[in-house]
């Protein structure tokens, strides 16, 4: 995120100007500022200057195709890039594929300014975040095939959905950083063992609410 008081940047790829200008003016107009550094219609535009050095890429899944380009979400999810899907698809299929791929989070466009402002930052700020529809996908999801998950893994979990940073769980629970990240790349590997895959802290909080193990009230 950009140092200081300064706001995140990010790069919009979507094809339809007037969206593209909503979300400049919701940005511009946002406390702190966001600072829309690329704009295009396709991906491309997060892939060079300046888009490639934004904080966040907020992505539409139509992109002038007849099927959404979870293609081009995979390739820049696998790339470490923060990614927040805004787009008019809403079935549940999409939204929970979508996270399993690596978005960071996902909005409908129907959601608007109030979401996806908040959706930016949270992004920035390595924190997740759930969109009205996207906990309605979270809900639906019928798979149960829940990982066995040890008390520790699950303590780590859930401290890292409550903290801004690893570091930060690191020092709640009297162990390194870097145990942390082991119990949470255990995690991982377990619930993509069973079918579940969770690239994301958003993806992971989403298979804690289907698990029972934390509610929206909780965070």
């Amino acid at each position: 995120m950009a140092g200081g008081d300064a706001g995140p940047t990010i790069a919009v790829i979507d094809d339809h100007p007037a969206i593209v200008a909503g979300v400049r003016a919701w940005c511009a107009a946002s406390c702190p500022s966001i600072d829309v550094v690329a704009v295009g219609a396709n991906v491309s535009a997060a892939w060079t200057h300046p888009g490639a050095d934004a904080d966040v890429v907020v992505m539409d899944l139509m992109l002038d195709e007849a099927a959404p380009a979870m293609g081009d979400l995979r390739r820049l999810a696998d790339a470490g890039r923060r990614v927040v899907v805004y787009s008019m698809r809403t079935d549940d299929r999409t939204v929970l594929s979508s996270l399993e791929i690596g978005a960071y989070t996902y909005l409908t466009k129907a959601e608007g300014e109030q979401h996806l402002v908040a959706a930016i930052h949270a992004a920035a700020a390595d924190l997740p975040y759930t969109a009205p529809n996207l906990a309605g996908s979270m809900y639906a999801d019928s798979r149960k095939c829940r990982p066995r998950l040890t008390p520790r893994e699950q303590n780590a979990l859930m401290l890292w959905f409550r903290c801004e940073s690893k570091e930060m769980v690191a020092d709640r629970m009297g162990v390194s950083a870097s145990t942390v990240n082991t119990y949470l790349d255990r995690v991982r590997i377990k619930y993509a063992n069973v079918g579940r895959a969770a690239a994301t802290k958003t993806a992971l909080l989403a298979r804690a609410m289907q698990d029972g193990l934390i509610s929206l009230d909780e965070l």
